[in-house]
């Protein structure tokens, strides 16, 4: 059986790639953690929100790594010096990952009150119009 492709339409040209895009953010699954919220803050501006609770700044990274903006968190073990009788929050290293449209940028990143704010930001760019110059060949050869 043939594999239709959407970006196989004679109008969409050199759209393959984002194909590649949709698996790849297919294979991303996740196990949940941590849980997040993305909001639209404005027509041009995004809100991801990461309930981190129990990790502090230096248990944090963030980095960009080819379009891919990747949050990862491993907590220092301190756990040896305490004894639990139940452990209800979550302590275990996790790396979430957010596929980035090409001209969003990352803004700031905020830790308050066990979330991890990250401001994204569109860049709007300017349309673009220009002209193609035809240059001819003489006598219909190349």
């Amino acid at each position: 059986m043939t594999k239709l492709s959407f970006a196989a339409h004679p109008f969409l040209l050199g759209f393959d790639q984002f194909e590649r895009l949709v698996e790849r953010t297919a294979k991303t699954g996740g196990d949940g953690y941590p849980p997040y919220n993305i909001e639209q803050s404005s027509p041009d501006s995004f809100r991801i929100t990461l309930a981190v609770a129990g990790f502090a700044e230096p248990d944090l990274a963030i980095s960009l790594e080819d379009r891919q903006l990747v949050i990862r968190g491993q907590q220092g073990d301190d756990a040896q010096e305490r004894v639990f009788l139940h452990r209800g929050i979550a302590a275990r290293a996790f790396q979430r990952s957010f596929l980035l449209a090409e001209g969003v940028e990352v803004a700031a990143a905020v830790l308050e009150n066990g979330l991890l704010h990250i401001d994204l930001r569109r860049a709007v760019p300017e349309p673009v119009v220009r002209s193609i110059p035809i240059t001819g060949t003489k006598g219909g050869k190349r």
